[in-house]
């Protein structure tokens, strides 16, 4: 069953599945979203370990979406990060989601309960510009809205890790475009790296061109491949 919202690219399947009609796409891998980026994201960046030395982390991420992968690592960060650590998570969005649709999206998962409500807590209705919360005393989240082709080089910060996280490769290509994984490389700090589900040859390629060492790991639910790198120190 498919349920559409009025003048919206966005989709509902099978309840809480959001789908975008517009890239032909899921927002998160049908298997289970929250487990996937535990496997891509974090444990492809090296996380938590890496925040057992790092007393400022930073994370980028293209394609906040639902807010899952942020919501996870939140509840990985609170778990697991040493007391006196900050984190800056900055995510890349062209089409921020309503709070209405965060909060049915990531309602799925009990598990991250407490950090889907504060995040639809302080969710504004206005969504452009930076948006800017602070989650935590010591974590911030902030979405920089509009097209990451024209908004990562823009950005002062270098990051330790980036999570990958556009529409698939094929439905997607600018959000896996040669010169955006050129910003990416330019946007990390020396030693940092990158983790994607994506294992397409164009996106290997082009991550290579940019400069990172790029390898390749099992990926998720059974599929074959994902990609993982780093920034040469």
């Amino acid at each position: 069953m498919t349920e559409t919202k009025p003048d919206s690219a966005l989709q509902w399947r099978d309840g809480d599945m959001p789908y975008s009609s517009q890239f032909g796409d899921h927002f998160y891998c049908q298997t289970d979203g929250r487990l996937e980026c535990g496997h891509v994201f974090l444990a492809g960046n090296g996380l938590p370990e890496r925040w057992q030395e790092a007393p400022c982390f930073r994370i980028g991420e293209l394609g906040f979406g639902t807010g899952l992968n942020f919501c996870e690592t939140l509840r990985q960060w609170k778990l697991f990060a040493p007391s006196s650590a900050s984190l800056h998570f900055t995510s890349f969005e062209l089409y921020p989601m309503a709070g209405s649709d965060i909060d049915r999206a990531l309602a799925h998962w009990p598990q991250i309960n407490q950090e889907r409500q504060a995040l639809v807590a302080l969710w504004p209705d206005v969504r452009e510009g930076s948006i800017t919360l602070q989650m935590e005393p010591n974590v911030h989240l902030t979405v920089v809205c509009g097209p990451a082709e024209n908004t990562v080089a823009k950005v002062d910060t270098g990051f330790d890790a980036w999570f990958l996280d556009g529409f698939a490769p094929s439905r997607n290509p600018a959000m896996w475009s040669p010169e955006l994984m050129q910003a990416v490389f330019d946007k990390t700090s020396p030693g940092g790296s990158f983790a994607t589900y994506a294992a397409a040859g164009f996106v290997r390629r082009n991550l290579q061109a940019a400069g990172f060492a790029v390898s390749r790991r099992p990926g998720f639910a059974g599929k074959r491949e994902m990609l993982c790198g780093t920034k040469p120190a």
